[in-house]
């Protein structure tokens, strides 16, 4: 025991170094009085530059030796910026505002994000060979990371590295890795972290978190662990948070094996899982459809007393809905987890009801997805992109336009960004409409039809949509095998009066109709003057092998050649990008 009593007496307790700070700089009594006289003839005189001069003239302290004191005081840019350029303008050298007076005025800019200040004071510091301190530009650096305007920060991280040849301070250099790796530039990220490690003291354990989570997200697992062996040595995963790291990588690799081999690795190491251990784990088993593991999970979590936090249940629910084997069954199980989540008192968030939508979407049952739309939005929660989608396709398949294109004006009313999925499915529901209506031989509800699809394109140009444009392709495909050339044409001259301009795609898709119904001698005067020289060759060259092969009835062959000509005419189209009616697809 005694033994043991004088081993413990040699263990020392873990030192936490404090970072050093640079010492504060004298603070003289009377520079208090001559600091708060400044900031008061800066806010309230109104001659404020001479009442500045007859201040100054009744000391003996020069305008560079109190103005960094002024501007670590004041919270109005302005107040500093009235004081610099009336110090700039002074004919005294003593008083000229030297590197150090500038970064605490650099600071004051930054603190209130007025940027273009910012920008001004850097570039007139450079021309005047003024170098910011080091503590100044980490801030600016972390001000732009703040509002998002992470490129700009990039740049002055490599300004402070490779023309002042210091790097930000290590809270700086964070937050940049954190905020490339946000943006998956996980590239730019490891260049910007091989520096940091480089330069000694710049770089910490979060540093390497916040890379070993960025290469696992884009599946780099043993990339990641050789970033921790490097930092710990070999096998020694420090904590938790690294465990769940790449845990998550293992399962978006979609290694089962490896996932459960490393929570089976971090419970027999005396790590305790916590809820986000147990939802990387139920999430990544949803998706395996290993429903059985999810229930084991559970249980587990609720021995150790962790919560079922509303992610996990949210896990569940859409992997319940989308993995299911049987779609009615599993719905029936998600429901069921709702009103668990309710009687725990666990609010459900957009994601919950998104995914219970989807199921009710899927199911065919869209008259009570729109009732959980509307519960939804009762329950104060705005619903998001994927909501709004997939209501949208789902009214779209049903054949419901009308019902469709009012989801989709009210997600604009409520500020709600559509994005390819949406438009795609309204185009899709759009085209079908009319192939409808063409094969129906219904002109009035064809009439009203392309009323509706010139409402929807002029929405998308009025919006800001002008680059999905091109969408109206699909539509004059879909017209053109139907043979119903005529009606694509007037289509294409409505759209052009909309200041909707054809594209070559276009062209092609009227070439094809018009060989379809043996009118192939019209595309000169129709299409062929509106070609440029290149666009012109490849459409004579095909419309000769399209003419051979329709009169044979080799359609088939004739669809293959017309989206050879699209990927010729204007390279990087894929086949999927237009819709054809199932009924007339090769």
């Amino acid at each position: 025991m005694s033994k043991i009593n004088t081993l413990l007496s040699r263990i020392k307790p873990l030192h936490h170094p404090q970072p050093i700070s640079p010492s504060p700089i004298p603070f003289p009594p009377h520079f208090k009085i001559l600091v708060k006289d400044i900031i008061q003839i800066l806010s309230t005189h109104p001659h404020w530059q001479n009442s500045l001069e007859t201040r100054f003239s009744e000391c003996e302290t020069p305008v560079s030796g109190i103005a960094h004191f002024v501007f670590d005081r004041v919270r109005d840019p302005e107040l500093g910026l009235k004081l610099y350029e009336w110090a700039s303008k002074r004919s005294d050298v003593n008083d000229l505002l030297d590197g150090f007076s500038c970064s605490s005025l650099l600071k004051l800019l930054a603190r209130c994000r007025v940027f273009v200040e910012v920008e001004n004071l850097l570039e007139t510091m450079k021309c005047k060979a003024l170098a910011p301190t080091r503590e100044a530009l980490s801030f600016v650096i972390s001000a732009y990371l703040d509002s998002g305007l992470v490129n700009r920060a990039l740049e002055l991280y490599h300004i402070a590295n490779d023309i002042h040849n210091y790097p930000p301070d290590v809270i700086a250099c964070n937050a940049l890795l954190n905020a490339l790796i946000q943006q998956k530039k996980v590239e730019i990220a490891r260049k910007v972290y091989e520096e940091m490690v480089k330069r000694d003291g710049c770089w910490d354990n979060y540093s390497v978190c916040i890379m070993v989570r960025g290469l696992c997200k884009e599946r780099n697992v043993e990339e990641g662990r050789k970033l921790i062996n490097d930092r710990w040595g070999k096998g020694c995963i420090p904590d938790i948070v690294f465990y769940n790291a790449l845990v998550d990588g293992y399962w978006k690799r979609g290694d089962v094996e490896r996932a459960n081999s490393l929570f089976k690795e971090l419970k027999m190491k005396g790590f305790l899982p916590t809820t986000e251990t147990y939802g990387i784990m139920i999430n990544g088993f949803c998706k395996n459809r290993s429903f059985k593991a999810v229930d084991r999970l559970l249980v587990e979590m609720k021995e150790r007393g962790l919560d079922v936090n509303v992610q996990v249940y949210n896990s569940i629910v859409d992997a319940q809905i989308k993995h299911g084997c049987k779609i009615e069954n599993d719905l029936r199980s998600a429901l069921k987890l709702f009103g668990q989540m309710v009687k725990q008192k666990y609010m459900p968030n957009v994601v919950t009801y998104t995914s219970l939508i989807n199921g009710f979407c899927r199911t065919g049952d869209s008259s009570r997805a729109e009732k959980t739309f509307e519960a939804m939005r009762s329950s104060g929660l705005k619903p998001n992109v994927v909501t709004y989608t997939i209501l949208i396709g789902c009214f779209c398949k049903e054949g419901k336009i009308s019902k469709a294109s009012s989801f989709f004006e009210l997600m604009l009313l409520n500020r709600c960004i559509p994005n390819d999925v949406t438009f795609n499915y309204l185009i899709n529901g759009l085209t079908n409409n009319v192939a409808t209506a063409i094969s129906n031989k219904a002109n009035e509800s064809l009439e009203i039809k392309a009323s509706l699809m010139m409402d929807f394109f002029r929405t998308m140009i009025s919006d800001g949509w002008e680059q999905r444009a091109a969408a109206y392709n699909s539509v004059l495909i879909c017209l053109c095998h139907h043979k119903m050339v005529n009606v694509a044409m007037q289509l294409r001259d409505k759209m052009t009066s909309k200041g909707i301009f054809p594209d070559p795609v276009s062209f092609a898709a009227l070439l094809y109709g018009l060989c379809l119904e043996g009118r192939s001698n019209e595309w000169k005067n129709s299409i062929s003057s509106k070609l440029n020289e290149r666009e012109h060759q490849i459409a004579v060259n095909y419309s000769e092998k399209l003419n051979q092969l329709l009169p044979q009835g080799l359609t088939s062959e004739a669809l293959k050649i017309f989206h050879t000509l699209l990927e010729g005419v204007k390279p990087h189209i894929q086949e999927n990008n237009f819709i054809v009616p199932a009924s007339n697809r090769s």
